[in-house]
């Protein structure tokens, strides 16, 4: 069997200098003693998917909101999909797999339910008492609000995960981000799960527009991406008609972007001449990321979703009886705390009415948000 210290040092010889080594963490906020078997990276994946915040994503939303049907993405999917573009970048990088790992399984922990929908609603009700935004709220999940273990709240991950949760989508004004070293850059494990985000979310929110009608393939044609994987499927396959069809092309849509990902962080790492993680904390541009011609062409996919998916009558109506929905729920708690769970009533006198009413709603998924909504205003509807 191979102890901790062995698998940490099969890492050592594994891993390319860039790439954050267990061995090196910088430990967690509550002491406890190392695991005998388990480096610390695979710790702290097994216990995100073991937390209650985890396994509600099976019921979040990513597009469309669970009753429209079960094929399409729900936030577990899609982040079972990060997790899997990711270890096949950190593979192929020599990075350390298992960190990748953890922190897209993390990196959605925070989203409330309706996806976009409810975080935007959110965002509104709380300007003014701190603000809502899904990273920050991540990291109160795995700091605060998790409750698994007696000797701490939360999960006590390591500093690194905690730091790649702070600075997933680096643009945010995520009010964690001053404990952890705001001027370095993120780790290149932290990278890889920022941009595998983008490409499932792209690619597989297309997947589901097409499956639901909502998107037309001859539409898509015009674009410069979707071209160069249909034609490669043809050279491939031959004439495919159907879901085969769509399944190829959305296949090979993700294949020519990680392969991309791959060829042109390798060229960055050599033109700046990286070397250790060291290198990588200094470093003032993205290590990795898409060469200029891809970046082109996925900003046309982007605005073409923008336009005829994410804009689509039915995406809308989704998405604004979704923000009836939480703002219903936060303004009765709000109005009414009483009727708040009592471990929220207890939570609200340490962290303030509206952040645990914030806290209570960001944690449930859409069916539950629909069998609160129907118990609070529904008068025929058991409580």
């Amino acid at each position: 069997m191979l102890s901790r210290p062995e698998q940490d040092a099969r890492e050592d010889d594994a891993l390319a200098p860039w790439a954050m080594r267990s061995s090196s963490t910088r430990g967690r906020r509550h002491p406890e003693p190392d695991h005998p078997y388990r480096t610390h990276y695979q710790r702290d994946r097994a216990r995100i998917v073991h937390s209650t915040a985890y396994r509600r994503l099976e019921y979040k939303t990513q597009v469309f909101v669970n009753h429209e049907g079960d094929y399409y993405r729900t936030r577990l999917t899609h982040t079972q999909e990060v997790a899997q573009i990711a270890r096949t970048v950190a593979r192929a990088l020599r990075l350390n797999e298992d960190l990748c790992e953890a922190l897209a399984l993390a990196h959605d922990l925070g989203h409330p339910p309706f996806g976009h929908s409810g975080e935007d609603a959110l965002a509104d009700l709380m300007a003014a008492h701190g603000g809502f935004e899904h990273n920050a709220q991540a990291m109160r999940v795995v700091e605060l609000l998790e409750l698994r273990y007696p000797a701490f709240p939360g999960l006590n991950l390591t500093w690194e995960v905690r730091e790649s949760l702070v600075k997933h989508e680096t643009h945010s004004k995520n009010p964690y981000l001053a404990d952890y070293e705001p001027t370095a850059a993120p780790l290149l494990e932290a990278q890889t799960v920022d941009l595998s985000d983008g490409i499932a979310y792209d690619n597989h929110d297309l997947d589901d527009g097409l499956k639901a009608g909502l998107l037309a393939e001859p539409d898509l044609a015009h674009t410069a991406l979707w071209k160069l994987a249909t034609e490669q499927v043809r050279v491939r396959y031959g004439e495919l008609d159907g879901d085969l069809a769509r399944l190829q092309n959305v296949r090979f849509l993700i294949d020519l972007q990680v392969t991309d990902l791959l060829e042109e962080t390798e060229r960055r790492l050599a033109r700046l001449g990286i070397a250790s993680v060291a290198d990588v904390r200094h470093a003032r541009e993205p290590l990795v990321g898409f060469s200029a011609g891809m970046e082109t062409m996925r900003r046309e996919l982007r605005d073409y979703l923008f336009r005829n998916f994410y804009r689509h009558f039915r995406v809308v109506r989704m998405s604004e009886k979704a923000k009836r929905f939480v703002r219903d729920l936060f303004h009765e708690f709000t109005a009414r705390p009483e009727q708040l769970p009592p471990h929220f009533q207890r939570w609200a006198k340490e962290a303030g009415l509206h952040r645990s009413v914030s806290d209570y709603v960001a944690g449930m998924t859409d069916r539950f948000a629909q069998d609160e909504f129907r118990k609070l205003f529904n008068p025929f509807e058991r409580v």
